[in-house]
C-alpha cells in the first residue's frame, strides 16, 4: 500500500497503514450494524445474506458472531418474519455443544437480523471437496463416526427439548444434509441452520406452510410426499449422510429431481456392504435401520443410533478422537487457514478504526460538555481573578496562565471538533451526491389505482400511484402491477443518469375466465381448443368480457362448436356430450368367387388401457398444494401417486390462493411426470 497523505496537523501516515479513509473496502465493509460491526459478507441466499461481525462491550469484550441478516424484499411478507422470529426463538433456546447458538434477535433500521455463533471450520460438503483437491480418496472412518455422533448427539438433545413446564418442543430439523452439518478446525461437530426447524408450538402454526423444506437427496420417503413428518425424518438423513460417508458413493443421486424422489420413494436401496467390499455388518446393520422406508422401523430416537454407534466404535476399538479431527482439518485446510487469519486481522484493524473514530467524535462531544459544564459553574473568584494587583506575586500569575493555556486548549478542541464535523458532513454529502448520479426514479399510475407494485420481483411497500426512488440507473427494470379481480401488467425499461422521474402508466384489464371441460362418453379420445388453442381439461388465461369459441371434437364423432363469454375471474364449466358422426354411404358390395356380397368390417372399438400407473408432479418458481381428480395429494413435489392408466386431471393451487390445471396420460405400469411454471 502506497504512503497516505498527512491528515491536517498530523504526521504522515506509515506505509502499510490503515486510515478512516481506508476502511471501507468496495462493499462498503467493515461497517456498522447497530451494536455490531459487520466485517465481511459470507454468502447471500434467497431470503438472507450472512455476515462475519465483531461484537463489542465494555471492559475491552470482543466476540466474533455471524449475523443472518434478512433481505429487504423479504420484510414486506409480515407472515415469513412472524415465521422467522418464532423459530429463530425456538432455535435460541437450544444450547448444546453439536448445535450452533443463537445469541440474538432483533432489528436496525427495519431490517430483521439473527446474531449466532460463528464456526470456524467447514461443511461436509466443502471436506469432501477439499478432499478431491489433495487426491484423499477415502473418508477416513473414525472421522465418519466422530461426525455422525456429533450430529446425533445434538439431534438428539433438540428432539428431547421441552418447555419449562416439561411440554415436548417436538422440534425438527428438516434439513439435515452435508451443507448443515460443520465441522470445526478445532475438532468440533455443529449442526447449523435451524432456521427451519418446526416445532409443535402454536405459535409455530405459520411454519406448517405445506412448503416442502430441505435438500431432496437427503429427505426422508414421508417427507418426499409431503406427508407429516416427525424427529424421524431427521435420523433419516442421517443414516443417508453415514452410508455416503463410509462408502464413499452418493446414495440418492438421480437425473432430475423427478428421478431423485423416485429413487428415494420407489426403488430399494443398495446395501453398503454391495457398495463397498468388507464393510462391517454391524455397520450395515446400523445403517439400514436408520435408512428403514418405514419410520416405525427406523430408530425410534437419535439416542439408540448413537448408542449403537458408540458400541461399534468400542467393539472394533476404532480411534474417535475430537483431537485427530483437529489434525485432520488443519492439514487439509492449511492454506486456507492462513489466509484466513491474515483477512481476519486486516478486517479486525479496519473495524477498530471506525470504532475508535467513532468513539473520538463521542468523546469530543463529551470533552466540550464537561468543560462548558465547568466553566459556567465555575465561582466568581476564578472569573476575576486577573483583576488581582500584579504585585500579589507569581502565583497569582501562575494561575493566570494556566488558565490562559486551559482556554486554548478549549479552543482547540472546539476547533478540532468543529473539523471532524465537518468533514464527516462534506463525506456524507459527498457520498449522497454520488449515490445520487446512480440512483433514478420511477412515477407509476395504473387505471384503476390501488395496484400493488413489484420491481424486479421485488413486493413494494406502495400502491399505484405512486413515486419510487432510489432505483439504479442504466439497469434493466422489471415492473409488475397486480390487483385482485384483474390481470397482471408488466412494463420494463432503464433509467438514465439525472433524468426525472421516469413515467409509467399501465391499464390493468378485467380477470381471465377458467375454461374447465368434461367430455363424454368417458374414455374418447377428444381434443378441444378454445379460439384455436389447445388444451385438455381445463385451461385459464382467457380474457373475460371477450366473445370466446371452443371446439370440442373426437374421431368418428360429430365436432361441436361453443360461444361464450365470461365475468372477471369465472370458471366456466362445459359438460359436453359427442354424439356419433353418421355412418358413411358404404361402397357397393363386391361378389365373391362364390357369388356371395361381401361388406368392409366395422372399425374396431376404441380400446381403453388397462393397469395402472404413476404420477409425479413438480413446480418450478416456487410451490404448490396438488390435487388430482379434486383429491388432495400435498405440497410440491409429490411423487409416486398411484393411478389408474388413463387421463386425470391435477390442480396446483399456490399459497396466494392462483389455480392451475391440467390434464396428464398416465400410462400402464409407467410414470407420467408434469411440472407446473409458477
Amino acid at each position: 500500500m502506497s504512503q497516505m497523505p498527512s491528515p491536517p496537523g498530523g504526521q504522515p501516515q506509515q506505509p502499510g497503514s490503515l486510515s478512516l479513509a481506508s476502511a471501507h473496502g468496495q462493499d462498503g465493509m467493515p461497517m456498522r450494524f447497530g451494536k455490531y460491526t459487520l466485517l465481511r459478507k459470507l454468502a447471500t441466499g434467497g431470503m438472507a445474506e450472512l455476515f462475519l461481525a465483531i461484537q463489542r462491550s465494555v471492559a475491552g469484550f470482543e466476540k466474533l458472531i455471524v449475523i443472518k441478516r434478512i433481505l429487504p424484499q423479504m420484510t414486506q411478507d409480515r407472515a415469513f418474519i412472524e415465521m422467522l422470529l418464532h423459530e429463530a426463538r425456538v432455535a435460541a433456546t437450544l444450547s448444546h455443544p453439536n448445535i450452533v447458538q443463537i445469541f440474538d434477535v432483533g432489528e436496525v433500521d427495519g431490517t430483521y437480523y439473527i446474531a449466532m455463533e460463528h464456526v470456524h471450520g467447514e461443511d461436509l460438503r466443502q471436506i469432501v471437496r477439499q478432499m478431491k483437491r489433495r487426491a484423499v480418496l477415502d473418508f477416513p472412518i473414525e472421522h465418519a463416526l466422530a461426525i455422525t455422533l456429533g450430529v446425533c448427539a445434538g439431534l438428539a438433545y433438540a428432539h428431547e427439548k421441552t418447555e419449562l413446564d416439561g411440554t415436548p418442543l417436538n422440534i425438527v430439523h428438516r434439513d439435515i444434509s452435508p451443507q448443515n452439518v460443520v465441522v470445526t478446525f478445532s475438532g468440533d461437530v455443529k449442526i447449523v441452520d435451524f432456521g427451519i426447524a418446526k416445532s409443535d408450538t402454536k405459535e409455530g402454526e405459520g411454519t406448517k406452510s405445506g412448503k416442502l423444506k430441505g435438500k431432496v437427496p437427503y429427505m426422508s420417503p414421508e417427507q418426499a410426499r409431503a406427508l407429516p413428518i416427525d424427529h424421524r425424518s431427521d435420523i433419516f438423513a442421517t443414516g443417508v449422510m453415514l452410508f455416503e460417508l463410509t462408502t464413499g458413493k452418493r446414495l440418492f443421486k438421480g437425473a432430475s429431481e423427478y428421478d431423485t424422489l423416485k429413487l428415494i420413494c420407489e426403488k430399494e436401496y443398495p446395501l453398503p456392504s454391495q457398495v463397498r467390499p468388507g464393510y462391517p455388518p454391524d455397520l450395515e446393520q446400523i445403517v439400514l435401520t436408520a435408512l428403514a422406508k418405514d419410520p416405525a422401523q427406523r430408530y425410534q430416537s437419535a439416542r439408540h443410533m448413537q448408542a449403537d454407534l458408540e458400541s461399534f466404535v468400542r467393539r472394533h476399538q476404532i480411534a474417535v478422537s475430537g483431537i485427530a479431527l483437529q489434525q485432520f482439518m488443519q492439514g487439509l485446510f492449511e492454506e486456507k487457514l492462513a489466509a484466513q487469519k491474515q483477512a481476519l486481522l486486516e478486517g479486525k484493524q479496519l473495524a477498530d478504526i471506525i470504532d475508535s473514530h467513532r468513539a473520538s467524535e463521542q468523546d469530543l462531544e463529551m470533552t466540550m460538555e464537561r468543560r462548558l459544564s465547568l466553566t459556567q459553574s465555575m465561582p466568581a473568584a476564578a472569573h476575576t481573578v486577573t483583576d488581582f494587583p500584579a504585585r500579589r506575586g507569581g502565583g497569582l500569575g501562575l494561575v493566570a496562565v494556566m488558565l490562559g493555556l486551559a482556554g486554548l486548549l478549549l479552543l482547540g478542541a472546539l476547533g478540532g471538533f468543529v473539523w471532524v464535523r465537518r468533514q464527516t458532513a462534506k463525506a456524507t454529502a459527498a457520498a449522497e451526491a454520488n449515490a445520487a448520479l446512480h440512483r433514478g426514479a420511477v412515477e407509476i399510475t395504473s387505471e384503476p389505482a390501488g395496484a400493488s407494485i413489484w420491481i424486479n420481483g421485488d413486493l413494494r411497500p406502495e400502491v399505484t400511484p405512486a413515486t419510487i426512488g432510489g432505483l439504479p440507473v442504466g439497469a434493466p427494470l422489471d415492473i409488475k402491477l397486480t390487483k385482485d379481480g384483474f390481470e397482471h401488467a408488466r412494463h420494463s425499461l432503464q433509467l438514465a443518469t439525472g433524468a426525472p422521474a421516469a413515467p409509467v402508466k399501465l391499464e390493468l384489464k378485467k380477470g381471465s375466465v377458467v375454461v374447465q371441460l368434461t367430455v363424454k362418453p368417458e374414455g374418447v379420445p377428444a381434443y378441444s381448443s378454445v379460439d384455436g388453442k389447445t388444451f385438455d381439461g381445463m385451461i385459464d388465461g382467457i380474457t373475460s368480457g371477450d366473445a370466446h369459441k371452443l371446439v370440442v371434437g373426437a374421431p368418428g364423432y360429430v365436432e361441436q362448436t361453443i360461444g361464450f363469454q365470461g365475468n372477471p375471474m369465472e370458471t366456466k364449466r362445459f359438460d359436453v356430450l359427442l354424439e356419433k358422426a353418421p355412418v358413411a354411404v358404404a361402397a357397393k358390395p363386391t361378389a365373391s368367387a362364390t357369388g356371395a356380397a361381401t361388406a368392409p368390417p366395422p372399425p374396431p372399438p376404441p380400446t381403453q388401457p388397462q393397469g395402472n400407473g404413476k404420477l409425479n408432479v413438480a413446480a418450478s418458481g416456487g410451490w404448490c398444494n396438488v390435487a388430482v381428480d379434486g383429491a388432495p395429494r400435498g405440497a410440491t413435489p409429490v411423487a409416486g401417486i398411484e393411478l389408474s392408466a388413463g387421463t386425470h386431471r391435477i390442480t396446483c393451487t399456490t399459497q396466494d390462493g392462483k389455480t392451475m390445471n391440467a390434464s396428464v396420460n398416465v400410462p400402464v405400469d409407467g410414470v407420467a411426470r408434469y411440472k407446473f411454471s409458477l
